[in-house]
């Protein structure tokens, strides 16, 4: 058997080599000074580094570097510190990091959020911000009462000798500064976790949440601010040639009109006056060379790639002289392009102003958006401030810089500050979208019923072209492979190509990336293959998964808690690894139902040590909803290079008698912790068609399902 380890290569791996190529993270655990990482802190600090400040009063803040979209940062990464300085949670405060390359995620290799990786990049490095804490904070402690720091404990935000002295973390915090942070301190076992884990943690988020105390994008306000309503091409990429502005000015309420680079923004006192004020607008538009576009073009164009070379990803053992000496089971898959649709749409608030550049909004990619910023503002990005708010959503969009560039291009041009809103409409019309995907998959069965071969070919756009082009390299975009290059089968002779189509569209990273492209092929097809073997379809995976216990196991729980019978005609399965946590989802089909309707979906997963457990279901259970809504109804399509949807009228999210009962069972484990915010979403859709199957013997290998 030979392995290509060449190509057999992890999205991480390559990008951590291309990041310290570029000298784009840091290495090691370097606990920097305040004045290094330009944390802006909002009372005199008795001590700080980059994460942790602890302030005379016995204030305790982790500045945390991931943005907060409802996926917990501001619960699960505090109690990352909270663990090792011995402290409740409901000590801590949070308080949002700036930019500095102290905090690069070293996973994606930019100061980013996503990836399912906060707390997969998080959990040594903050506990050992933590753990150094602590360990400063007892010596600063023995060095005041002249004792060893054997002898002393750190507690409940206290430092306590045996005599019974004490003195709280605040107290002791300035001498502690001035003492060297071990770079190596032990850590906690998980069997010594206080706050790790326990089903009792409660969201600090929440009660700002609740109250409306929560700051997102849209509830910014700027002294002097106005709101800026943008008119953009209908065409994506289309320009504005010639505006009338007369119409718009006359209306109460508007300030001016000032064209950007893609667009005329109208600014008024209100949202109102601003819309109306856009709507008055006549704009001739240059729609530039995506006018022409049509999904039933580009659907041709991605298909014909299937007949290309494009870049082998992965090879095990010899799945060319296997596929030609058997019976070959082939089938062919298409997933269309998708919007995010976050319930918060694209906005930004930007002041630029005296050679500076203020930019707050809801943000997953802060190093991106002060480089983008700086160029619209024209000044340096040392002089552009990122102030990021809570996110209403995120799903990858706001990873974007689009609508940052566009708040400081329309401040600069109008000269006073603005917070600019999209519509509903302009965000579903002006996404970057997750790409349309075909996949083409062949397999052969050996004489012992179970798979011999298979190869898989998907044919994309590739976001990280666009997004990051520096990381693809002879055809290997790394995000491209999620959800093939990482299965758990144990196929003996295996073939993974990519082939990348620019197809003119600009596509984004979606909620789960190409796993759910990926999954969904894959996935359905090991059921059509088990169909061939004349195989119970968890039976077939089940012999498949011998060498793979984490995978199998969380198989065998998803049976046991679904009631999953083999012969049964409304189950489906599927099952994966993704983002380092390994999953199963069973859906179970309401038979009673004239259309499609899930009645149960089973999902079981083992991500590890789970920092907050309650959390992890929440998540699992939303990227459920997610995945299935997409499944059922989600399609972006395009004629005359306009997107036709543009609202939940047409563009649906799921409905309360469309959400079936949800079960997410968490396997116990004490392995590193995995992925979680995007895990659930891959294999809803393989389940619920894999079900539609076993039911009607019809096979859906077209999404979404419109049934």
């Amino acid at each position: 058997m030979k392995n290509n380890s060449v190509k057999n290569i992890s999205r991480r791996h390559f990008i951590q080599q291309g990041a310290a190529a570029t000298g784009a993270f840091v290495l090691g655990m370097h606990l920097p000074t305040i004045g290094n990482a330009a944390i802006a802190s909002k009372s005199e600090s008795a001590l700080a580094n980059a994460w942790v400040r602890i302030t005379s009063d016995n204030q305790i803040t982790l500045i945390c570097a991931r943005s907060e979209m409802g996926q917990d940062t501001y619960t699960s990464m505090p109690a990352l510190l909270a663990e090792e300085l011995n402290l409740p949670l409901s000590m801590i405060k949070v308080e949002m990091a700036g930019v500095a390359p102290v905090y690069i995620n070293a996973m994606l290799g930019g100061q980013i959020t996503g990836g399912s990786t906060s707390i997969r990049e998080g959990f040594d490095k903050l506990r050992t911000a933590g753990a150094a804490t602590r360990m400063v904070l007892v010596q600063a402690a023995a060095n005041r009462w002249n004792v060893s720091p054997d002898q002393c404990a750190a507690m409940n935000g206290k430092v306590t000798h045996v005599s019974g002295k004490s003195a709280t973390y605040g107290e002791l915090a300035a001498d502690a500064a001035k003492l060297p942070l071990p770079e190596k301190p032990a850590l906690k076992s998980p069997a010594n976790f206080m706050v790790i884990g326990k089903e009792t943690m409660r969201r600090l988020d929440t009660p700002a949440k609740i109250s409306g105390k929560a700051i997102y994008g849209i509830d910014v306000k700027i002294p002097g601010m106005a709101i800026a309503s943008l008119a953009q091409c209908p065409v994506i990429g289309g320009t504005p040639s010639s505006v009338d502005s007369s119409a718009a000015l006359k209306i109460s309420g508007v300030i001016k009109v000032v064209q950007i680079s893609d667009g005329v923004a109208v600014l008024a006192k209100d949202f109102y006056a601003a819309r109306k004020g856009r709507d008055a607008l006549q704009i001739t538009w240059n729609e530039g060379p995506g006018a022409n576009l049509n999904n039933v073009e580009i659907r041709k164009q991605l298909e014909a790639g299937l007949t290309k070379k494009g870049a082998i990803i992965k090879t095990v053992g010899d799945p060319n002289g296997a596929v030609a000496s058997g019976k070959v089971i082939s089938a062919q898959y298409f997933l269309p392009y998708l919007a995010h649709s976050t319930m918060e749409p694209v906005n930004c608030s930007a002041d630029v102003s005296n050679g500076k550049c203020r930019v707050i909004g809801p943000i997953q990619f802060q190093q991106g958006a002060q480089a983008v910023a700086a160029a619209a503002a024209g000044v340096k990005p040392e002089d552009v401030t990122i102030e990021t708010t809570f996110l209403g959503g995120g799903f990858g969009r706001k990873l974007e810089l689009d609508f940052i560039r566009q708040a400081a291009e329309i401040s600069r041009a109008a000269g006073m500050p603005v917070k600019m809103l999209w519509t509903k409409e302009d965000d579903i019309t002006h996404d970057f979208y997750r790409p349309m995907s075909v996949h083409k998959m062949e397999a052969t069965i050996g004489a012992d019923g179970q798979l011999n071969a298979l190869k898989a070919k998907m044919v994309s756009q590739s976001v990280t072209t666009r997004a990051f082009p520096g990381f693809v390299k002879d055809g290997f975009d790394p995000f491209m492979t999620e959800g093939s290059n990482n299965l758990t089968y144990g196929i003996p002779n295996l073939e993974i190509t990519n082939v990348i189509e620019d197809v003119g569209i600009r596509v984004g990273y979606w909620r789960s990336v190409s796993n759910a492209l990926n999954a969904f092929a894959v996935e359905s097809f090991i059921d059509e293959v088990a169909l061939a073997a004349g195989k119970d379809p968890v039976a077939f995976r089940m012999a498949e998964l011998k060498k793979q216990p984490r995978a199998l196991a969380v198989l065998k729980l998803a049976v046991e808690k679904s009631g999953y019978r083999a012969g049964s005609k409304k189950f489906g399965v599927a099952q994966m690894e993704c983002y380092d946590t390994y999953s199963t989802c069973v859906v179970e089909l309401d038979g009673s139902a004239p259309k499609t309707k899930v009645k149960k979906i089973t999902f079981v997963s083992d991500c590890g040590i789970t920092v907050h457990p309650d959390q992890a279901r929440a998540q699992l259970t939303g990227g459920i909803l997610y995945g299935l809504g997409a499944a059922l109804s989600n399609e972006i399509t395009i004629q005359n290079g306009r997107v036709q949807q543009s609202n939940f009228n047409n563009y649906p999210t799921l409905r309360q008698n469309q959400v079936p009962i949800i079960e997410v069972h968490l396997v116990p484990s004490q392995e590193k912790p995995g992925g979680l915010g995007e895990v659930g979403v891959p294999l809803v859709a393989p389940a619920l068609t894999n079900a539609i199957a076993a039911a009607t013997g019809k096979r859906i290998r077209d999404l979404p399902i419109r049934s």
